[in-house]
């Protein structure tokens, strides 16, 4: 595992930034990056002091996809070497998906094929003027299974129907229409612009922001009806009544900061 390929800083807030560090590849991802992310990215998820990700890429842009010198080595791998290989960028794209922190994605340059999976796992996604997007596997006589969940989710399946076939690039304010970005600002403007989001999600409870992920993912998938009525009704009830949610609402009472806001 290559930790130069992938740098990681932690403010005294506990923001971290993980930012993927193949420049000269356009931070392209192989088996190593692949790996790297996902153990990092467990560790941040178990560690209590962090409180928001934020996921970058160094140089001209946040993530080509797969390294093609990777892509050509496993080519000449057996079907089952092959499942295992993506399997674990499965794995990676499920860690950041399911990650019980906020996550950012600080969107510039390419974001291709699995950079769009990880774009689209995060929670929200800011990108600049001249950010460029595309599903490319389709030309090089592949799909993109992996990162498909994620990516349909994002644009909906109609959108997908169009850029998962003709694999043609589109800008960021296609991006934004479709919903794979949720803002875009100039290149000048786009960190403080993550520090604005930052500074709203510091105030956030850590254990609710962690419970209103879970929740809109399960409200997501299920049917309306008794059970997921049932299901939101506990799930408000058990905070409400849990140590943050007590003193969440005591501070909104006596007008004074929670004790978890770090941004007073």
């Amino acid at each position: 595992m290559t930790e130069a390929n992938l740098l990681l800083q932690t403010d005294a807030r506990g923001v971290a930034t993980l930012t993927m560090n193949r420049p000269a590849l356009h931070n392209a991802f192989d088996d190593q990056l692949i790996a790297a992310l996902t153990t990092r990215l467990r560790e941040l998820a178990s560690d209590n002091s962090v409180r928001v990700v934020i996921l970058a890429g160094s140089g001209r842009s946040f993530s080509a996809g797969a390294d093609l010198n990777w892509m050509q080595r496993m080519a000449s791998y057996t079907e089952a070497d092959n499942l295992k290989d993506a399997r674990a960028l499965g794995e990676l794209m499920r860690t950041l998906d399911t990650l019980p922190k906020p996550t950012i994605a600080r969107v510039h340059g390419s974001a291709f094929a699995g950079g769009m999976g990880l774009v689209s796992c995060c929670d929200v996604a800011i990108g600049v003027p001249g950010a460029l997007f595309a599903l490319t596997e389709a030309r090089l006589g592949l799909t993109p299974a992996v990162i498909s969940p994620y990516v349909v989710r994002a644009m909906g399946a109609r959108l997908a129907r169009r850029y998962f076939l003709t694999a043609e690039r589109f800008n960021a304010d296609d991006a934004l229409r479709m919903g794979i970005l949720h803002a875009i600002v100039a290149d000048a403007e786009l960190d403080s612009a993550l520090e604005a989001l930052v500074a709203d999600l510091l105030k956030g409870g850590p254990i609710s922001l962690a419970v209103t992920k879970d929740l809109i993912a399960s409200v997501a998938r299920e049917p309306l009806g008794g059970d997921l009525i049932d299901d939101t009704a506990q799930r408000i009830a058990r905070l409400r009544v849990s140590a943050e949610g007590q003193e969440g609402i005591a501070a909104f009472l006596q007008k004074r900061p929670p004790s978890w806001n770090r941004t007073q």
